[in-house]
């Protein structure tokens, strides 16, 4: 049967609860969140008293940081109430979640509701974390087995990829099918399949990592901040680490886990690492458990008006200033933009860092292999999980194919770790990866066939880096490869993908290609962002040496290339996600659509470092609000709308976000919710686009601009704002040249002007700015700290 979802409730609104609700508003979905009838209001007939601990409880969550929601728009759309007026309304639901507290027979109660209220057929799936699930579901009718499961989503659910789906034995096989499928297109999850086995997959994995990395400290006597230095972006997990991750999640949680799975795995090899130190015990007996406590593995102190950072010292308890360690393998691996190369130069390391790294990486692998088929069948899904769950840019088993397998596991073997024998036999029979490419698809190695078998999912999930072997051309930041029908992909790869002269010019020259031969072109980055902008070096180099020469051509260059995109002969296509910044939001501004990551984070934030935007992003802007205009009217709230976000350098929190601050175009740009798809749909979006019968835009010279009498009206704020003291001297010159041109200069009245009148305007302000004093010491901060100075 066709399944479709169009109302779902949530029982349970604590901290899990209400945010798994945020989240299905916030795809589009009425959202029913219920909760208990709190003490002492069990006798009120007034539901303001009656629903307190779910309004509260919500309004909590929407409040937090990060946010929970897309848009603050899309809390319309949950309605509460709780279990006793409103488990009713269940009945008009077509996927009921569970989310209570954490104890069989709570949920069991609960369960027995639900089961009078729920229509046949619907979903049922609790999103507990140590449970079996068969356990829940004993006692049910076989409807509610039939459609039962475990959704286990990971917190914050809306930044956290994962959901791992569990079924029992009872779960109709195309259930499971449909939870799988829609958590991924709609929800935008990587929907990993695990089985009901203690701490699931990346649970299992991830605190199991985590303990090694305990063992590994105190074996070669490491402090806190030491292993969080070893264990962040160095090889391509989150800053917060190991240690303040543990903060983040809360110690009792993690050790709980641990517990957990000592207790109930007693055939684990492994078991003994989830021993829990002293130190660690001590802690939870003190009840510093981290950020919910005030005190963990690190501690704030906010005396005297200042934040300073505290790390414990385990061998005194005591708490001391956080340091920030050095090693000189990290040292030399800060110069290595390629995670892959700077991850196999550190492990090969002959400083301490590098036996920390073989130690640890000894200890995970042995572990990930005899997991399987323990807790998976197939290995991929292990590094799905911890790249989804835990924010591992590479896998366990990919790690492990890095590092290669055979060299590693001899290492292994005469450090005294123990392999599974499937690695042997795999090895034995000559296959040395666990995964491989060919001709552009991805296969990974299957234990039960002793073959390779492609991974799911095929085309809808296309990675630019694996179609390498159908490169068309390239230059030493970019490569554009043939992505089939008659689509090409750019891609480059420099640090935190800034744009450079190789970049502007690797896209012109892809444009070109394309025009030649092709139908189109995508653009789509890899790594955590799609670019943090321009490069800032380059601008402070040719600006301090007074190179105005060099710099005016740069931002020519710059401004070409963007229009380049706009007027190019076939349809470009733009796949940003994470962070788009500055020049990468001003490409985006310039595409024939976009295809946006639902977590993209978008904006124009050039005036933070002193300088207008100067790749034709002011220009477009001041397009836009033009558009806006009412004929035969002067009106400039388009104008102020789009001046703020980009006087205030306004970032979109969410893709959703960057429609409201008018960097994306309702009606024509699209959001991708699973990040994994934006590039598979971008090309779908390309060939729309050229079968619909692409026809070359024609350079605008019809640009409405309003002149002196909106320069006026902005000046006279800027100034309020300097005179109150939300402003500095210098943020106020650099505003008002961007008021400046995005008014079109000191017209007496409103005209039409064409786009090159509006970027020489850009241009001329943006070098005007370049060679400033306070805007050259803000771009020195940056490149320093990477903050701009407030002066």
């Amino acid at each position: 049967m066709n399944r479709t979802i169009k109302k779902v409730a949530v029982l349970g609104s604590g901290v899990m609860g209400s945010r798994i609700a945020c989240h299905f508003a916030g795809i589009g979905l009425p959202v029913l969140l219920l909760d208990m009838v709190p003490n002492g209001s069990q006798e009120s007939t007034k539901p303001a008293e009656r629903n307190k601990l779910v309004n509260d409880a919500l309004a909590a969550a929407l409040k937090s940081s990060p946010s929970p929601v897309f848009s603050p728009k899309v809390a319309k759309r949950i309605t509460t109430g709780n279990f006793t007026d409103n488990m009713k309304d269940i009945a008009q639901c077509d996927w009921v979640i569970e989310v209570v507290v954490e104890r069989l027979d709570i949920k069991k109660i609960i369960y027995e509701q639900v089961e009078q209220h729920r229509r046949s057929g619907t979903l049922i799936t609790s999103n507990t974390s140590g449970i079996p699930i068969q356990m829940l579901a004993e006692g049910r009718s076989d409807d509610f087995k039939m459609h039962f499961c475990g959704t286990h989503f990971f917190n914050p659910p809306r930044y956290l990829r994962l959901l791992e789906i569990i079924p029992i034995a009872e779960t109709k096989p195309e259930v499971v099918d449909f939870l799988m499928h829609y958590g991924d297109l709609q929800l935008g999850k990587t929907t990993v399949l695990a089985k009901d086995t203690p701490a699931f997959i990346a649970n299992r994995v991830g605190v199991f990592s985590i303990m090694a990395i305990f063992k590994v400290m105190d074996q070669l006597g490491l402090s806190i901040d030491e292993v969080d230095a070893l264990t962040g972006p160095a090889i391509g997990r989150p800053k917060s680490a190991t240690f303040r991750t543990s903060d983040v999640v809360g110690i009792d949680t993690m050790v709980k886990v641990a517990q957990g799975v000592a207790n109930n795995c007693p055939h684990d090899e492994a078991k003994d690492i989830f021993t829990i130190p002293a130190w660690l015990q001590r802690m939870v007996d003190q009840n510093w458990l981290g950020d919910k406590t005030g005190q963990g593995f690190f501690k704030m102190d906010r005396s005297g008006g200042k934040k300073d950072l505290y790390t414990l010292n385990l061998a005194t308890g005591e708490y001391q200033p956080k340091s920030k360690p050095k090693f000189a393998s990290i040292e030399a691996g800060k110069q290595i933009d390629d995670l892959y190369t700077r991850l196999k130069m550190l492990v090969a390391a002959p400083d301490k860092a590098g036996e920390f790294y073989r130690a640890f990486h000894h200890h995970l692998f042995s572990y990930i292999s005899h997991r399987i088929p323990e807790i998976s069948d197939e290995l991929y899904r292990v590094d799905d999980g911890m790249m989804a769950g835990f924010g591992w840019e590479i896998g366990a088993f990919e790690t492990w194919d890095l590092l290669g397998v055979a060299k590693t596991t001899a290492a292994m073997q005469a450090a005294g770790f123990a392999v599974a024998p499937w690695v042997l036999q795999m090895l034995a029979a000559g296959h040395t990866h666990f995964y491989k490419v060919e001709s552009g698809k991805r296969y990974c190695y299957d234990v039960a066939s002793t073959s390779y078998k492609p991974l799911p999912g095929g085309e809808a999930f296309t990675i630019l880096s694996h179609l390498k072997e159908k490169t068309v051309w390239k230059n030493s930041a970019c490569t554009l490869v043939d992505m089939g029908d008659d689509v090409l992909g750019l891609s480059w790869n420099t640090k935190m993908n800034t744009i450079g002269g190789d970049v502007l010019s690797g896209i012109q020259k892809s444009i070109s290609i394309a025009e030649e031969k092709f139908k189109g072109l995508v653009i789509a980055n890899e790594g955590p962002n799609f670019s943090l902008g321009a490069n800032v070096g380059m601008i402070f180099m040719l600006a301090a040496e007074q190179e105005y020469d060099e710099l005016d051509m740069a931002v020519r260059l710059f401004q070409n290339t963007s229009m380049r995109i706009r007027y190019s002969g076939i349809p470009v296509v733009i796949a940003p996600h994470g962070m788009c910044l500055g020049g990468g939001c001003e490409f985006n501004l310039h595409a024939d659509k976009v295809q946006a990551a639902a977590e993209t984070y978008i904006g124009l934030v050039e005036l933070g470092i002193g300088v207008i935007p100067g790749g034709a992003g002011t220009k477009e802007m001041a397009l836009r609000a033009g558009d806006e205009y009412a004929d035969g009217e002067i009106e400039i709230e388009p104008l102020k709308r789009r001046f703020f976000a980009v006087g205030t350098a306004k970032v979109a929190t969410s893709a959703q976000e960057g429609y409201d601050i008018g960097v994306f175009r309702k009606g024509i740009d699209e959001i991708s919710m699973n990040q994994g798809r934006r590039v598979a749909d971008a090309k779908r979006s390309v060939l729309e686009i050229y079968n619909a019968g692409y026809v070359t835009p024609v350079q605008r010279t019809d640009v409405r601009v309003l002149g002196r009498g909106a320069l006026g009206a902005l000046y006279a704020g800027l100034n309020g704002m300097q005179l109150g003291n939300y402003a500095t001297e210098h943020d106020v010159k650099v505003a008002k040249k961007l008021a400046y041109v995005m008014c079109g200069g000191d017209l007496s009245e409103g005209a039409l002007v064409s786009e090159q009148y509006l970027l020489d305007l850009e241009r001329e302000a943006f070098m005007s700015l370049a060679g400033e004093r306070k805007t050259l010491e803000r771009i020195q901060s940056v490149l320093k700290g990477g903050k701009p100075v407030r002066n």
